[in-house]
């Protein structure tokens, strides 16, 4: 599960239609199956973000599910946040765009850690 890239990171856009600041990855570890009052973020780490959901891992149904936490503890809308690696994995990459890096990429992504920390059981 171990990886050698940051548990969030900014990615820079690629072209013109892309996200006008690109985009900020999130590595995933995703428990599907949860009880209610388990889903959400479970821990943050330096390379993986732990979370649990409730839905089961059919039908896209956990990705659904993911996108909705991270839209939640964010506040930003669903639409801004994808699964973009690991469709079928419990180890899934969600790529979050709309996110105004006010010119401090680390200052952003410290922000995001934290309210992702903050919102850890």
């Amino acid at each position: 599960m171990a990886s050698a890239l940051p548990a969030i990171r900014h990615v820079a856009a690629t072209s013109s239609k892309s996200a006008l600041g690109g985009y900020i990855y999130v590595q995933c570890h995703v428990k599907p199956g949860a009880s209610k009052q388990r889903e959400g973020v479970v821990s943050v780490s330096d390379d993986v973000i732990e979370i649990c959901v409730s839905a089961q891992a059919r039908d896209g149904e956990a990705n659904k599910a993911v996108r909705e936490v991270f839209s939640s503890i964010l506040k930003c809308p669903k639409s801004d946040v994808e699964v973009i690696r690991g469709m079928k994995s419990r180890d899934k990459t969600v790529a979050i765009c709309g996110i105004d890096m006010q010119g401090d990429e680390q200052k952003c992504i410290s922000g995001i850690r934290a309210q992702l920390e903050s919102a850890s059981q």
